[in-house]
């Protein structure tokens, strides 16, 4: 797999094509969904060549996955196998309460765990190791693949669901946890629970060198990404992946801010929102994934809606494979326009975080309407006495970043909600 993670981008290329191929012999007439969207777009994979002719095969949008659900309850006609073949369910988080569920067989299951091997290496975790997995084990993907491979790999696994913040802690430390699997929110509640606890927990003097951190776009947020570090004295490693997609990209050692895209398991490609055409590394736009082994339950040159900067060169660490410079940017659906400016919750997240008084936030857009506003509610760590004036600072520092006006309220510790997976901090009403 290492050579794999070295390969030319010409010998990638041919790599990608053949897995391509086959999977796209290995889907159609067998998988209704994508067989429909082959046929209606005239694709034939005979005479395809990478990448010249990826732009034939049609895009896929979340909301296609959706509707050919509703339309054929429970799963869709998206599986390629017979259902009696699936073996694990997954669904996607969602505040509609419309998720999307997900199916997978034990081949296709096994492909997932084999990508988040790749997360592992890439963050020193090898053998030896102890990794504390603080997520619910509910029905959301989360690290379930994390944890399998892990133990996989040889490396301990101790699963943390269930347990209060405070019994995680003292596991954390009972177990000498080397490595912490968990979302960049909740590593930074767990660091606010410690610091509370009598006498306050010092999380810098446990055994935790590095926290993996998914869920969220927080770990390539530099100021969260500071946050967690200084908390816990031990280094961040980004990584993101989607329940219908699967583990795409991680963060190496030797380059923190960048994604390695997984290019042996994944086509990325980065396309302008608007038209759907490809644009230049280093200009931002949608991220585009055609996964490669997952053929039960596949998805083709699939809309992510990640806003991401892609950079082709080879990265210090010796890999080839793309990078995301600054990891997922932000989500093409949660942009706001707000009195004729576009805002994004990872840039009032930059600017937050960088305040180490706060220990907690909020923001609020209100209804739709020419004169759409944004409000940011904060909770100031227990010893800030001059609250007025870290509500001044905040503010200014957001119409610095934003170009907006923002009013910033300081709150009474504790009355904001807490998170142990995706955080909901950007609220829109209406």
């Amino acid at each position: 797999m290492l050579s794999l993670e070295r390969l030319g981008r010409d010998e990638l290329w041919a790599w990608q094509w053949r897995r391509l191929s086959a999977l796209l012999v290995a889907i159609h007439g067998r998988n209704p969904f994508y067989t429909r969207k082959l046929d209606a777009a005239c694709v034939r994979v005979d005479a395809m060549r990478l990448p010249d002719d990826l732009a034939a095969l049609p895009m896929t949008t979340k909301r296609e996955l959706v509707e050919d659900q509703d339309a054929s309850p429970p799963w869709g006609t998206t599986l390629t196998e017979p259902i009696e073949r699936y073996t694990r369910y997954w669904q996607t988080s969602s505040t509609t309460g419309h998720p999307l569920r997900w199916l997978d067989t034990n081949e296709s299951w096994q492909w997932t765990v084999d990508c988040w091997k790749a997360v592992f290496r890439a963050a020193r975790v090898a053998p030896g190791d102890r990794v504390f997995f603080a997520f619910s084990f509910g029905p959301f993907l989360g690290f379930w693949a994390g944890f399998e491979a892990a133990g996989q790999m040889g490396v301990q696994c101790i699963p943390g669901g269930g347990m209060s913040s405070h019994l995680r802690l003292a596991t954390i430390d009972g177990v000498g946890a080397t490595c912490i699997c968990c979302t960049p929110t909740y590593a930074l509640r767990l660091a606010e629970v410690a610091a509370a606890e009598s006498p306050p927990r010092r999380l810098v003097d446990n055994r935790v060198r590095v926290l993996i951190v998914a869920g969220e776009p927080g770990g390539s947020i530099a100021a969260t990404r500071e946050r967690i570090e200084q908390a816990w004295g031990a280094r961040v490693v980004d990584h993101h992946g989607l329940t219908e997609v699967g583990p795409v990209s991680f963060e190496c050692w030797e380059a923190p801010g960048f994604l390695h895209v997984n290019e042996g398991e994944f086509i990325c490609e980065v396309v302008d929102p608007a038209t759907g055409q490809a644009v230049a590394d280093g200009r931002s736009g949608e991220l585009v994934v055609t996964n490669l082994g997952r053929t039960a339950s596949p998805v083709i040159r699939y809309r992510t809606g990640d806003i991401v900067v892609r950079r082709s060169e080879p990265c210090v660490c010796g890999r080839t494979w793309a990078r995301l410079e600054g990891g997922i940017l932000a989500r093409a659906d949660d942009m706001i326009n707000i009195r004729g400016v576009n805002v994004f919750p990872t840039a009032i997240e930059s600017v937050v975080r960088a305040f180490s008084d706060i220990v907690e936030f909020r923001s609020t857009v209100s209804r739709p309407g020419a004169m759409r506003s944004l409000t940011v509610e904060v909770e100031a760590a227990p010893h800030v006495a001059d609250r007025a004036a870290l509500a001044t600072r905040v503010s200014q520092q957001l119409r610095e970043a934003l170009g907006l006006t923002v009013p910033v309220h300081v709150l009474e510790p504790g009355t904001l909600p807490r998170f142990e997976m995706k955080a909901r901090r950007f609220l829109v009403e209406g």
